[in-house]
C-alpha cells in the first residue's frame, strides 16, 4: 500500500491543487465579478475589505491551481481565511463551533493552505519545473 501511495502522492497533490485552486478563483469572481453566478449583494468594490479579499482569492486561486510561488501563496491564503473565520464568522459565542457560525469553509481552506506551505506543490507544478530548469 504504501509503494502505491507514493506512486499516487503527485497525481493527488495535482488534482488537489486543481481543484482547490479552481474553487477559491470562483469565490473571487462571484464577489469581484458575479461571474459564474449572481453574488447576492451585488459585485463588491475592489477597494472594500471583501474586495480585497476577493482580489487574493482570483490571484491565490490562480497560483495555487498552477503550483507557482504555492508556499507564499499558502501562507497568505491561510492567513487570509483565518482572518474571515475570525472576522466574519465567529463571535465570542461561538467562535469554537464552525458548523453554527458558517465558518467551516474558511476553516478547511485555512488548513489546507497550511498544508501547501508545509508541503509544497508536489512534482507535476510550476514551482518544480522552475526549481528543475534552474539547475
Amino acid at each position: 500500500m504504501d509503494k502505491t501511495a507514493e506512486k499516487l502522492t503527485p497525481f493527488v497533490l495535482l488534482f488537489t491543487r486543481l481543484v482547490v485552486g479552481y474553487l477559491f478563483l470562483i469565490h473571487g469572481t462571484v464577489k469581484l465579478f458575479e461571474f459564474p453566478f449572481p453574488n447576492k449583494g451585488g459585485a463588491v468594490s475592489a477597494m472594500s475589505i471583501l474586495g480585497v479579499g476577493g482580489i487574493l482569492e482570483v490571484v491565490g486561486g490562480i497560483l495555487i491551481a498552477l503550483g507557482l510561488f504555492t508556499r507564499f501563496t499558502g501562507f497568505i491564503l491561510a492567513g487570509l481565511m483565518a482572518v474571515a473565520y475570525f472576522f466574519f464568522h465567529a463571535s465570542l459565542e461561538n467562535w469554537l463551533h464552525p458548523i453554527v457560525n458558517r465558518g467551516e469553509l474558511a476553516s478547511i481552506y485555512c488548513m489546507v493552505f497550511l498544508i501547501y506551505m508545509v508541503i509544497g506543490p508536489g512534482k507535476w507544478s510550476l514551482d518544480e519545473w522552475l526549481k528543475n530548469r534552474n539547475r
